[in-house]
């Protein structure tokens, strides 16, 4: 029977991107995904690459920063391997801050933090008199670059196992032994869980992931060029790619496995991207869509070793998988393969959360 170096739960970005590389390191690959591959987080995701937000936090700073550093070369990479072309964009974004964030700095305005004024960098802006700052950072199109990692992995001889669900990860004796799914067994002395909002579900470790929903929709621009920047502000956030389409996303929701969209939602986004920009008034509603994304009780990954040897986790990157996909990679291939790890890891450890291995199968 078939053995692999690696089985690798889940086919999004990390899971893929996470393939390429230990591939790169003569590993052997099977990547398992319970649906299509790239078809869950990574498709729904909006692409923003925003390493010093907010909202990020303190402890996944340094690998948001070193992540969004390697991107040019990541996308690069995947563009020649897959032949695909993947949209990265480095215009950088617009934030419009919350009303109590929009106070004067000390000795500065906000909008002395802009490269030109909010009329010539964006003319079809509703407001250029509201108080904003500007971020050089790059967004990229979630769907191509996923696909192009399908492509690279194939490419590289990563095998790939679709509409296969991991209902168990095997253990025999003391360590993995690979992964049992509704249809079959598969064998590998490794085993990295990857399965974002679904990775608590599989034994033995019950990893503390719930999925957090997110609506989005997206608009043909009646004239290419309408946006140049990404736009973030409260209400909402525009996305232009570089063929005119523009993402405009997205809510925050706890609503289980529900990826229905609401009616009421998508209006509401709809009107504040027009409220922005109301030129997009006359733009097609193209799609709209829910997606998934692995939250954590405390809003970081899961990254590393699990107490069971040979029994990998990384999930639980929230909002932000798609920027993290390179620096996952690169950690994730230096722990399972036994080398020194680049990053501390330790504030990501799976042994902070207390549940244990706690079902056997």
């Amino acid at each position: 029977m078939k053995t692999w170096d690696v089985i690798i739960i889940g086919g999004g970005i990390i899971g893929l991107s996470l393939a390429i590389e230990l591939r790169q390191r003569g590993a052997t690959v099977l990547v398992v995904e319970r649906g299509e591959p790239g078809r869950e987080a990574s498709h729904a995701a909006g692409g923003m690459l925003v390493d010093c937000a907010a909202e990020t936090p303190a402890a996944l700073q340094d690998l948001a920063i070193a992540s969004a550093r390697m991107y040019p070369e990541f996308v690069q990479g995947l563009q020649i391997e897959s032949g695909m072309k993947v949209d990265l964009r480095d215009q950088g974004a617009i934030v419009f801050p919350p009303p109590e964030h929009a106070q004067e700095r000390p000795g500065s305005k906000l909008e002395s933090l802009l490269p030109a004024s909010l009329a010539q960098l964006e003319p079809a802006l509703a407001d250029h008199e509201r108080p904003a700052f500007f971020l050089k950072e790059r967004s990229v199109d979630p769907r191509a670059i996923t696909a192009a990692a399908l492509e690279t992995a194939k490419r590289r001889g990563v095998d790939i196992s679709s509409g296969e669900e991991v209902d168990a990860v095997n253990l025999a004796p003391d360590r993995v032994c690979g992964v049992t799914t509704r249809k079959t067994l598969f064998l590998a002395r490794k085993v990295v869980n990857c399965a974002g909002a679904w990775s608590g579900q599989i034994a033995p470790h019950n990893f503390p992931t719930r999925p957090v929903k997110g609506q989005m929709l997206c608009l043909i621009a009646p004239s290419r060029g309408v946006l140049t920047h990404v736009i973030r502000s409260p209400e909402v956030y525009l996305i232009p790619r570089s063929d005119g389409r523009i993402l405009v996303g997205t809510t925050v929701e706890e609503a289980g496995f529900d990826k229905r969209t609401d009616v009421a939602t998508i209006q509401r986004l709809h009107r504040a991207a027009i409220a922005l920009v109301p030129e997009l008034r006359n733009a097609k509603i193209l799609e709209d869509w829910a997606g998934l994304r692995p939250g954590t009780p405390d809003a970081l990954p899961i990254l590393g070793q699990t107490s069971t040897p040979g029994y990998y986790v990384a999930t639980g990157h929230f909002r932000d998988g798609i920027l993290l996909a390179p620096i996952t990679a690169r950690v994730m291939a230096q722990v399972i393969s036994g080398d020194r790890c680049d990053h501390d890891l330790t504030a990501f450890s799976p042994a902070r959360f207390s549940t244990g291995s706690s079902r056997h199968h």
